[in-house]
């Protein structure tokens, strides 16, 4: 805020600067921030939030609005032995459900779910591999979800989930 740091002892406004700019206290302030039913605001205690706090950001509304929806989150951020990488794995019904999130501040550029191509699909595909191989379980039913999160400032987020977006290839569970 203008004129925060005259009313501070010059030997204080150190620890203002530090505190508002440490990656931890961001990271509380954006948790605690990031509600599906809370309008978005572009600035956070005094400065700007990059790119990857917005993703940040649109993961936790997507994980949020999901259990609020009656799904059951296992995992977020899950990275594979083969380099792929999965957002949330979640239990949907009787199906186990791996959710991709795309996270956007403007509808000008088009739907966030447009940014899964193939070679993203892939890497999603092989994280789910490694989730399977990881935990063992028996054959269950499981699909690729897409979770869109449009942080417009001021406004409320605004969730859509794109359930079985896409599909395996044939020959990929092979071997499994």
């Amino acid at each position: 805020r203008p004129g925060m740091n005259s009313r501070l002892p010059a030997r204080l406004r150190w620890l203002r600067r530090w505190f508002t700019r440490h990656p931890w206290v961001r990271l509380a302030c954006i948790w605690m921030r990031a509600w599906p039913q809370r309008r978005f605001h572009r600035v956070m205690l005094g400065r700007k939030l990059s790119t990857a706090e917005i993703g940040v950001m649109g993961e936790w509304i997507a994980t949020r609005w999901l259990k609020q929806s009656g799904r059951v989150i296992f995992r977020r951020n899950f990275r594979g032995v083969s380099r792929g990488e999965v957002d949330i794995v979640a239990r949907h019904r009787g199906s186990l459900t791996f959710v991709e999130v795309k996270t956007r501040t403007s509808r000008a550029f088009g739907r966030p779910a447009d940014n899964v191509g193939p070679d993203k699909q892939r890497l999603i595909i092989r994280g789910a591999h490694d989730w399977l191989r990881e935990v063992d379980l028996r054959p269950v039913p499981f699909r690729f979800d897409i979770a869109e999160i449009t942080l417009i400032p001021v406004e409320l987020p605004q969730v859509n989930i794109m359930e079985n977006s896409f599909q395996l290839p044939d020959a990929s569970m092979a071997g499994r």
